[in-house]
Formats: C-alpha cells, structure tokens, sequence
C-alpha cells in the first residue's frame, strides 16, 4: 500500500481529469468532484456520483447545485503499490463515476471495464 500525501493525491486527480476524452468533456458541465479519505461507515467504495444522471434530466432542470464525484483517497491508495498504479485507479474510478453522470448502470459499466482490461493485456502482449 502506497500513502500520498494529500496534495499530491489531488494532482493526480487533476491530472486525470485533463486524460477524459474530449467528447465527454464537452457534455458534462456542474460537476464539482471531491476527494474524502474514506466512504461514509460501512460502505466499501473507491468513488461516489451525487446528482441526477444527465440522460434523466428533462426542461425543467436548470439553477441547481452541482452534481458531485467523490474520490476515496485511502481504498485506492490501499489498492496500489506505487504512484503510477494510484494514477490508473484514479482514472479507472473517474471514468466510472463519470459513467454513472451519463447515467450508465453498474452491468454496463462493468462491461465495458473488462473489455477495457482485455484490450490492455492485449496491447502488452503485442508490444
């Protein structure tokens, strides 16, 4: 397990959020994102979405708070061994919580996690 201090936790989050592709970038707008140490007490989480999913949003939505993604520091910290291995989870976790800002369900999101980690062992095997 690796321990960052947390400014440097957060430049890793920064950093990540400047890797999200830009044809999400340009759809997500009021969204504030967070990092808390741990989950709230008895939950087992890496990362959190507050808001209400973009695709459920009608007319009428419109002068609200932002939504938010809440990072969990200390269980991807206690998931890595290094940096570089912090910098993926943080990504892995904001692409999944961004998933659920477009309102995309755990089995999809799920999905398309694995095939994301298919094609990365594959492109390690090929190189």
């Amino acid at each position: 397990m690796i321990r960052l201090s947390r400014e440097r936790f957060q430049e890793l989050v920064e950093r990540a959020l400047k890797n999200i592709p830009r044809r999400f970038v340009r759809q997500i707008k009021n969204v504030a994102v967070l990092v808390e140490d741990y989950p709230p007490p008895g939950q087992n989480l890496l990362g959190l979405y507050h808001g209400v999913p973009l695709k459920h949003r009608g007319s009428y939505y419109g002068n609200v708070p932002p939504d938010v993604i809440v990072l969990y520091k200390v269980p991807i910290e206690s998931l890595c061994e290094n940096e570089a291995q912090v910098q993926e989870r943080i990504e892995e976790v904001l692409l999944h919580e961004i998933g659920h800002y477009f309102g995309m369900d755990e089995r999809t999101l799920r999905e398309i996690e694995i095939e994301v980690i298919r094609n990365k062992e594959r492109s390690r095997k090929n190189s």
